[in-house]
């Protein structure tokens, strides 16, 4: 459109100038209003400059492209943590796969003895605390014994001072009768004897008390032995299943199953093949690797200039060069809040979903984001501007009564095709496009509606 338009005016201006040859001269004198023709015979003759001309329009976007990267929205590598034989794979390359779905089975038969072993250790622990839950009791009910030993030797000791209180006054009143001589020495004697034997009846019966004490005192020692002994057995269940739980764990390290719906990208191994823990040392190939593809990630990275604008949820429009014609509507789910410093951008993410599976890891094509609008706003081509704009500032060539006139104007957002002018023109204002150094303040021109600016205002009505 550009050459064509310096191509019409250059071609007028040759064709005049082939007249001055023949018949006079032809210049342009910026003092005046127009181009001037000066002919042989001394008349001249005012030459109008055709031009294209734009319409302000209503409302802006300020936009950033930039290349756009796909990526699954979760990627997960399969490695084994216990080695062993790969026993058995039940997906390949390209099968899709539910949560929890097993995926691959190693042959690890020392853990499986371990498991076992751990399990006869654990019910011999219980048994054990079983055992010593018994002893307790037992020392218990001996405990018991005692201490009705006690009350009953206690008794026995108050029944045993009685007899000798009894045997005492018996022998006083037989020594008595005989120092009156109403009764035998024989009989004296006898009393005598059964007072004796009721006081060691007596210590018997304290001593018996001390026995029954001492044995309240052994099984109370006994019954804390046993309960610690209890306690110990407890612990020892505690450690016994630990171990089961451990190798348990490590045993169920060999299945190896789907954290997510997803898809098998990669598979490294086959039915036999040595598989290496991934504790070991060295680098290990994952054996499965699963991707979830129906929501992806569309990487952006925002050049420093745009970084001030952009915001989660500003509107995105992605084209996957891949998928031709296509075009996916999104919004901005993520940004990353900082800059890398050698490169100066900020990364920044897309949510895509991906019902059908047709976007796959790997793709690329542009986004455009849009960072801003201004809908209130007029705004025209940059090509409009005069010249470079400085603070906001800058002129543009309206057509007021046929002729050019230089407008100051004060401006806003740019986007690189567009830029919004916040005051100096108003809706019906025609705004020449790419104004030409023959243009000049006051020229007469003759004004043609831009194609592209005549199209949207139609779609615009």
């Amino acid at each position: 459109m550009k050459m064509f338009r310096y191509w019409s005016v250059w071609t007028g201006l040759i064709a005049l100038a082939v007249v001055g040859m023949v018949s006079g001269t032809i210049y342009f004198n910026k003092g005046q209003t127009a181009l001037v023709a000066h002919a042989g015979d001394g008349t001249t003759k005012t030459v109008i400059v055709p031009v294209k001309v734009v319409h302000p329009q209503k409302g802006l976007e300020r936009l950033s492209t930039q290349a756009g990267s796909i990526q699954a929205y979760e990627s997960v590598r399969l490695y084994a943590k216990v080695p062993g034989f790969m026993k058995k794979q039940n997906v390949d390359i390209g099968d899709r796969v539910k949560a929890g779905q097993v995926l691959a089975v190693l042959d690890v038969p020392e853990l499986e003895t371990q498991v076992k072993r751990g399990k006869a250790i654990l019910v011999q622990a219980r048994s054990r605390v079983i055992q010593m839950k018994a002893r307790v009791n037992s020392v218990t009910a001996e405990l018991d014994a005692s201490k009705a030993a006690v009350t009953q030797a206690e008794a026995t000791a108050k029944s045993s001072a009685a007899w000798v209180r009894f045997r005492e006054k018996q022998l006083l009143r037989m020594k008595e009768l005989f120092a009156l001589k109403s009764i035998d020495e024989r009989l004296v004697d006898e009393s005598k004897e059964r007072y004796e034997a009721s006081v060691e009846t007596e210590h018997s019966s304290k001593a018996a008390i001390l026995t029954s004490k001492a044995h309240v005192v052994a099984y109370a020692a006994k019954i804390e032995s046993a309960q610690a002994d209890v306690a110990f057995a407890d612990a020892e269940v505690d450690v016994s299943q630990a171990e089961l739980d451990k190798y348990t764990v490590q045993l169920g390290f060999a299945t190896i199953n789907a954290p997510f719906d997803g898809v098998v990208t990669h598979r490294s191994s086959f039915p036999g093949d040595f598989v290496r823990s991934a504790n070991e040392g060295g680098s290990h190939e994952p054996i499965l690797i699963v991707q979830r593809t129906d929501l992806m990630r569309v990487i952006v990275y925002i050049p420093d200039r745009d970084v001030p604008f952009v915001d989660p949820g500003d509107a995105a429009l992605v084209e996957i060069d891949a998928l031709t014609g296509k075009k996916f509507p999104a919004k901005i789910s993520r940004i990353s809040k900082s800059e890398d410093p050698q490169t100066r951008l900020m990364r920044v993410e897309i949510d895509l979903t991906n019902p059908t599976g047709r976007i796959c890891h790997g793709m690329y094509g542009k986004v455009t984001i849009v960072l801003d609008k201004q809908a209130d706003q007029f705004s025209i081509p940059c090509s409009c501007l005069v010249g470079k704009a400085g603070d906001g500032v800058g002129e543009v060539y309206v057509i007021r009564d046929t002729r050019a006139q230089l407008v100051k104007v004060h401006l806003g957002i740019d986007n690189g095709l567009r830029v919004a002018v916040v005051e100096g023109l108003r809706a019906e204002d025609e705004v020449i496009l790419q104004p030409g150094s023959e243009l000049s303040n006051g020229v007469r021109v003759t004004p043609t509606e831009s194609k592209d600016d005549s199209a949207k205002a139609k779609s615009a009505h």
